[in-house]
């Protein structure tokens, strides 16, 4: 359920609701008791996206340039001649 943020157009309170998606935009004020005068305002979310992936490049379509300093890919482990599923070479 998303965190909604409401401010009276009258007095000026504020609250912060956790309400379904399907809420009134608007509410009775309980502070002053304008019947409409709480209205959901826009917000900042807390929501980032980290680490690498599709938003790392801008959101381009664009392949992502590889890095110099990348490090080669890891050797196969004991007793792994690299014909496994993991490595590439098992069907």
């Amino acid at each position: 359920m998303p965190l909604y943020e409401y401010r009276c157009e009258s007095c000026g309170e504020q609250e912060e609701k956790l309400e379904g998606f399907s809420a009134p935009t608007e509410h009775a004020c309980e502070a002053c008791g304008a019947p409409a005068g709480m209205k959901r305002q826009i917000s900042r979310t807390a929501f980032n996206l980290a680490g690498g992936g599709w938003y790392a490049g801008g959101y381009s379509t664009a392949a992502p340039t590889p890095k110099a300093d990348a490090s080669p890919a890891p050797a196969a482990p004991k007793g792994c001649a690299g014909g496994c599923a993991c490595h590439g070479g098992g069907n």
